[in-house]
């Protein structure tokens, strides 16, 4: 079995540490935060500390922390031939400043306490400097989800901002279009079978092919009609999008 630290509390340590319970090819045996409260819960399952200097001997010490304070924590990680790696998906390999040695163990998916989470559809990103952390890495990843990637530091830097455009900023859409809807006394629920109809979509299809609209059609007598009604920052999104769409398809506003 693999052994396992896990330093963090937020929600994407709330969801491994549940996960990582009950994997049967991983051995959970601590879990770290430097708020003792936050973790409180785990007290029956496994061991808790808020002290860094208390951690025990591990294969893998995983580091889901924020950000900005990756580098601060893996800085008092200095274990020999033994395995640190953070679970960003915009830090870099080198955000870790432990002297053990370094990979990433990235889920890519967006979580959330109060929602479940299957983990065999998440797929997981690794990286590592050596091959032997590689396949111990690989291993992990197999106990958890159906599909891994070997993706470095710096296709993971791409891949974090094509996600933030796939799911942050549609759904800042999503809630635009309810805005819309709500101002205007419709129910929101009535656009739930064509968002769910196009996020199939694109899975089938590629995302250039499955376009539709005003803007792709050139439809500029509906472009026109849809910008009366909007509000000046929905404008301007509008007129963003409409723009990006017809130069992507060759057509003219």
């Amino acid at each position: 079995m693999i052994k396992v630290v896990l330093l963090g509390g937020g929600n994407l340590a709330f969801h491994l540490t549940k996960n990582l319970l009950n994997n049967k090819a991983v051995n959970l045996i601590q879990v770290y935060n430097r708020s003792i409260d936050k973790i409180q819960y785990l007290k029956s399952k496994t061991a808790i500390t808020d002290n860094l200097n208390a951690l025990e001997a591990a294969d893998i010490y995983v580091v889901a922390v924020a950000d900005n304070a990756i580098s601060e924590v893996s800085s008092k990680l200095n274990f020999k031939n033994k395995l640190v790696v953070h679970t960003s998906g915009a830090a870099n390999l080198n955000e870790l400043k432990s002297k053990s040695n370094k990979g990433v163990f990235y889920p890519l998916q967006t979580f959330s306490k109060e929602n479940k989470i299957d983990f065999t559809s998440i797929p997981i990103c690794i990286e590592a400097e050596t091959k032997t952390d590689l396949d111990l890495l690989e291993k992990l990843a197999k106990s958890i989800a159906k599909k891994y990637y070997l993706i470095n530091s710096e296709q993971r830097k791409h891949l974090h901002v094509a996600a933030v455009f796939v799911n942050n900023f549609v759904n800042h859409l999503y809630h635009i279009g309810n805005e819309i809807c709500e101002e205007n006394g419709i129910p929101f629920e009535i656009l739930h079978p064509l968002i769910e109809k196009t996020s199939k979509k694109i899975v089938e299809i590629p995302p250039l092919k499955a376009q539709t609209g005003p803007a792709k059609r050139n439809d500029t007598k509906t472009i026109k009609n849809h910008k009366a009604i909007l509000n000046k920052q929905q404008k301007e999104i509008y007129n963003l999008l409409t723009k990006s769409i017809q130069n992507t398809y060759g057509k003219k506003l």
